[in-house]
């Protein structure tokens, strides 16, 4: 079956949030200094590249990325393409129709044709409070997004996570889209069992499903 990586590559050119901290690599052992083997260390925020929010991230209270539901990050998907609207730009609540919504599980948003985790840009469109109430309305699972956050990174009430958070919905981040064709697919992209993470990187990748296989 087909697979499509939509991670980002992690790099120190991988942009991250504003003010977060960047992807570092320092070599603890190299071979060619007579080390017996490669060791690196690494330095990164958790939200760097295709990651996924757990509810500690944006509430006190909320269970960390090692006690979330992993059965939310596999499984049929679908993926969709949708542009915002506004300033700040947010995937609209009508854009969230039945059609769209029959037979899902899990909503892939492909907001952008080009992708490039190198630039930060400001204006990206993010789900917002009342797309992720429609969303989470339908009971879907997951929800993805090709942008970084769910809400404006302007937003201090971060309204789309929790609106996301109360209805059960799991969340992933920074996803590459911009090769995938609209339509269904399988979504494997577990977190980490980082104990009081507020966040994971993952390797998210889509496999084809069976019934579509000539």
């Amino acid at each position: 079956m087909r697979i499509w990586d939509i991670s980002e590559p992690i790099e120190p050119a991988t942009a991250p949030f504003p003010g977060d901290t960047p992807f570092s690599q320092e070599w603890v052992l190299r071979q060619e200094q007579g080390g017996s083997c490669n060791v690196s260390t690494i330095r990164m925020s958790v939200h760097v590249g295709t990651h996924t929010d757990s509810p500690l991230h944006f509430d006190v209270a909320g269970p960390d990325i090692a006690s979330v539901d992993l059965r939310r990050y596999l499984g049929r998907c679908r993926v969709v393409d949708v542009r915002g609207v506004g300033s700040p730009s947010l995937i609209p609540a009508a854009a969230i129709t039945p059609a769209m919504l029959a037979g899902a599980e899990r909503i892939l948003f492909r907001t952008r044709e080009r992708h490039d985790h190198r630039t930060w840009n400001h204006g990206f469109t993010a789900v917002g409070p009342e797309a992720a109430k429609a969303l989470a309305a339908a009971g879907i699972l997951l929800v993805g997004i090709d942008t970084p956050s769910m809400d404006h990174p302007d937003s201090k009430e971060l309204d789309g996570h929790h609106v996301l958070y109360e209805g059960g919905v799991a969340i992933l981040e920074n996803l590459d889209l911009s090769g995938v064709p609209p339509g269904d697919y399988e979504l494997i992209a577990l977190p980490l069992r980082i104990v009081n993470g507020d966040s994971s990187p993952v390797r998210a990748i889509l496999r084809e499903l069976p019934e579509n296989l000539a």
